[in-house]
């Protein structure tokens, strides 16, 4: 550490990757297109108008500003991939090596920040975000405050908890507290600058929750995220209940509960034994039925037919590129087209190939429309369907709402497709869940003019499209692909079984405190 009353030096690290086990491995390349930052870039990129880099950065950056404790920030190693599938293993090496080195290299550090995931696996280790908290802690020492904010469906491993001081987690879904939490970790890190001496308490039960279960404005999920906050006080500096990501296929998956108290282990055990109870006791909540594809498409073709209906989004919950999902299923976009279905909106398609090929016909061309004309997977059929070019991007574009606010997005070229005159699909280059309502506003598209939108986008969407449409006009589709929340449908292989609600019977008998 540093001589009393100088700056502290507080080290900047991040890694972000929701790893799906089903989902395709993630290479170097998806990390470096998204976000790949190191030493002074860092803090370049912060002092942009819309930064690439995860909110938390600049987040922790401007608490620490505000809590009048002298600092100075040494950015290390940001990075962060698109959700997918398990890290390579030789990436999350060199990543790791990067980091300790660089690490190192930083002299006397009084602090480390690290912004992560937490739901990342490769495809050797079963725990990289332990590994990287572990990475950290053995370059500063015991001694120095390690503080980590998570997404919540970080899924919890013992050795995360054991080498961080503390783990804050999102408290929003969708995702719009990233910033916030950031800041709270900075509070938290001058707290301990003053003396404060965290204990945490971490339970891990037998519910791997599906994500349609874990919306925060109301359900189960919210209930235990509110009770949560309000216990917050004077002994409890945080409480950190986290979903998980059922298709990490861990054996660490399993909703989590985390307690931090200053100074006050039995405090902070007492509290995480009342809310995973809680959470046990409600556990028959964690289910919730989809809306068929066929009853989704005649609410659809309804509503082309009598404009007087409210409009409707579609949710294609299971082919999320939030969570690993490929983008380009053709289930939903299929049976409205074949069902005649009119005044549709559907966003984001991804395929490369045939964003080019619009891209090279032109605007105003009409020519037959090959989806995933580049080859099938068990989830990407083929779709071939007359089209006409409405409109062309580079896909460059700036978050409006939600998840996105602010930051700087490349959906790679992009193109707007008119199938019939009945629907119109964004197609594009870069895989990314459809979020927000840029996507389809950059084409000069007036989303209150649709009759239905279909969003590739298990929950997020609700942040960025809820100005259109309230939650009672929301409708999560049943349809194959590699997020549904039809978790049996899955060959899982590493979950701990039994768990509900895969496993009906599952027992829990309680915290085991060592």
């Amino acid at each position: 550490m540093n001589a009393k009353g100088a700056k502290k030096r507080i080290a900047l690290l991040g890694m972000h990757l929701e790893s799906n086990a089903f989902a395709p491995v993630c290479g170097e390349e998806s990390f470096r297109g998204l976000c790949y930052l190191t030493g002074g870039d860092i803090l370049a990129d912060l002092k942009k108008d819309n930064p690439i880099q995860p909110a938390e950065i600049s987040g922790f950056v401007d608490g620490m500003d505000r809590a009048g404790v002298p600092w100075q920030p040494v950015p290390i190693l940001v990075t962060c991939a698109e959700p997918s599938g398990p890290c390579e293993q030789g990436f999350l090496d060199a990543t790791l090596g990067e980091m300790r080195r660089r690490l190192a290299d930083a002299g006397p550090l009084d602090g480390v920040y690290f912004s992560a995931h937490g739901g990342m696996t490769a495809t050797v280790s079963d725990d990289p975000d332990g590994e990287l908290l572990e990475m950290a802690r053995s370059v500063i020492g015991p001694g120095v405050p390690l503080v980590a904010t998570l997404d919540l469906h970080a899924n919890i491993s013992g050795t995360m908890v054991e080498q961080a001081d503390v783990l804050i987690s999102y408290i929003t879904n969708p995702h719009v507290d990233q910033y916030q939490r950031a800041q709270e970790a900075a509070r938290v890190m001058a707290e301990m600058f003053e003396g404060m001496k965290p204990e945490a308490a971490f339970i891990r039960l037998p519910i791997v929750a599906p994500t349609v279960t874990m919306l925060t404005a109301q359900g189960p999920y919210a209930d235990l995220i509110n009770y949560g906050q309000q216990a917050k006080g004077d002994a409890i500096v945080n409480v950190s209940v986290l979903g998980g990501f059922a298709f990490s296929d861990l054996a660490k998956n399993g909703l989590a509960v985390i307690v931090t108290a200053r100074g006050d282990l039995a405090a902070a055990r007492a509290l995480a034994a009342d809310i995973a109870g809680r959470a046990w006791d409600m556990r028959q909540r964690f289910q919730k039925p989809l809306t068929s594809l066929d009853d989704a498409v005649a609410e659809a073709v309804g509503n082309g037919e009598d404009e007087t209906r409210p409009a409707l989004i579609l949710a294609d919950v299971a082919d999320n590129p939030g969570g690993g999902g490929g983008g380009n299923t053709t289930w939903i976009l299929s049976a409205l087209h074949d069902a005649g279905a009119e005044g549709v909106l559907l966003g984001v398609f991804f395929d490369p190939a045939l964003a080019g090929e619009a891209h090279q016909r032109g605007q105003g061309a009409s020519f037959d429309a090959t989806f995933n004309g580049g080859g099938e997977t068990e989830y990407s059929k083929k779709l071939k369907a007359p089209a006409a070019v409405l409109a062309l991007s580079d896909g460059e574009c700036v978050g409006r709402r939600g998840l996105w606010a602010g930051r700087a997005l490349s959906l790679g070229p992009a193109a707007l497709l008119d199938l019939d005159g009945r629907i119109k699909v964004v197609v594009v280059s870069n895989r990314k869940q459809c979020a927000d309502p840029v996507f389809f506003e950059m084409f000069g598209l007036d989303i209150a003019e649709a009759r239905t939108v279909v969003v590739k986008s298990r929950g997020h969407f609700r942040a960025g499209f809820d100005e259109f449409f309230d939650d009672g006009r929301v409708i999560e589709v049943d349809a194959p692909g590699l997020t549904s929340p039809v978790l049996s449908r899955f060959d899982f292989k590493n979950l701990p079984r039994p768990v509900f609600p895969l496993d009906p019977d599952a027992q829990w008998a309680g915290p085991e405190w060592d």
